[in-house]
């Protein structure tokens, strides 16, 4: 939901004659462009953003942009499978695939002009993933983005909730965090989803699975929830601010970072049971935080943000 201005089976890329299913142009200064999510691929770190900037680092906080990325849309979501397979996507339905490190991008799906950003994606495998946007819209792909599906995942009352962020435990069950409080899981890799109440109707707009099985996820007003047991049912940790939070990262040994509006961080050294406060000197808007070899990338609305360890 941070990403945008806050059927039958899915078409297939199409030709680009919208204006954002252009090249995305190189520019001087693409280090400062609004920035939405971030990941590792293999020691590499990759960025997107907005106005299809990429950009990626391979040693400490050099960044550079993607050599080829054939779209201007607003880019809100990236994973990679390991260190040359990814996907990402965002504005206009777009998914975009690489296949050696992000250097160089294929436009995988589009819908420009169908109103449908996809604000998260999630792979299991190279063939099969989902993605998610607004009002219960989901899409799911069992050959590696080629051709998609639509795909059911709330119904009743919560058939029209946004789906704001897709991820997996260490156990390898799926969540959606989503608007109101709600929590989709699915243990069967996406082919039933249950419904699990925060009890809180604040939108939740990112979770993460902990190397202890744990769970935590984040979203509006400094809402903030730990899992102990795969998601079947989850209490609210105290985060000491209204800000809203936007991205989680693991770091080691125990120590969670989330980051949120406002400059606002996180720090917790016991898995997410507890946390200290902190709020950066320029109150950055914060949209996500990256674990590198090289320290902490945050990424913002004014681009990378970083911190050494």
């Amino acid at each position: 939901m941070l990403a945008c201005a806050f059927s039958a089976d899915v078409a297939q890329a199409a030709a680009p004659a919208w204006p954002t299913l252009q090249s995305a142009e190189r520019v001087a200064h693409a280090v400062t462009a609004p920035l939405l999510a971030a990941t590792r691929a293999g020691n590499r770190s990759v960025l997107v953003g907005d106005h299809g900037v990429i950009l990626l680092a391979d040693e400490g906080f050099q960044f550079r942009q993607a050599k080829s990325v054939p779209v201007r849309s607003m880019l809100t979501t990236v994973q990679f499978l390991n260190e040359r397979q990814g996907f990402a996507a965002g504005h206009d339905g777009v998914v975009l695939g690489t296949e050696d490190g992000g250097e160089t991008w294929t436009l995988l799906r589009s819908a420009a002009g169908a109103e449908q950003p996809i604000l998260s994606l999630f792979f299991s495998s190279p063939s099969h993933g989902i993605a998610v946007g607004q009002y219960g819209w989901a899409i799911e792909t069992q050959d590696g983005g080629r051709t998609w599906r639509n795909l059911q995942v709330a119904s009743g009352d919560e058939a029209d909730r946004h789906l704001l962020h897709v991820f997996a435990s260490k156990r390898g069950t799926w969540f959606i965090a989503g608007e109101g409080g709600a929590i989709f899981r699915s243990a069967d890799g996406g082919k039933s989803w249950q419904s699990v109440s925060t009890g809180q109707k604040g939108s939740l707009w990112y979770g993460a699975g902990m190397v202890d099985g744990s769970l935590l996820v984040c979203g509006m007003r400094g809402h903030l929830y730990r899992s102990g047991d795969d998601g079947l049912s989850w209490q609210q940790v105290a985060s000491n601010t209204t800000q809203s939070l936007t991205g989680i990262a693991e770091l080691s040994n125990g120590r969670i970072l989330v980051a949120g509006m406002g400059g606002t961080v996180l720090r917790s050294s016991d898995y997410g049971r507890s946390f200290s406060l902190t709020e950066r000197i320029g109150r950055e808007p914060l949209t996500g935080v990256l674990k590198t070899d090289a320290g902490l990338v945050l990424t913002s609305m004014a681009g990378p943000i970083t911190e050494e360890q």
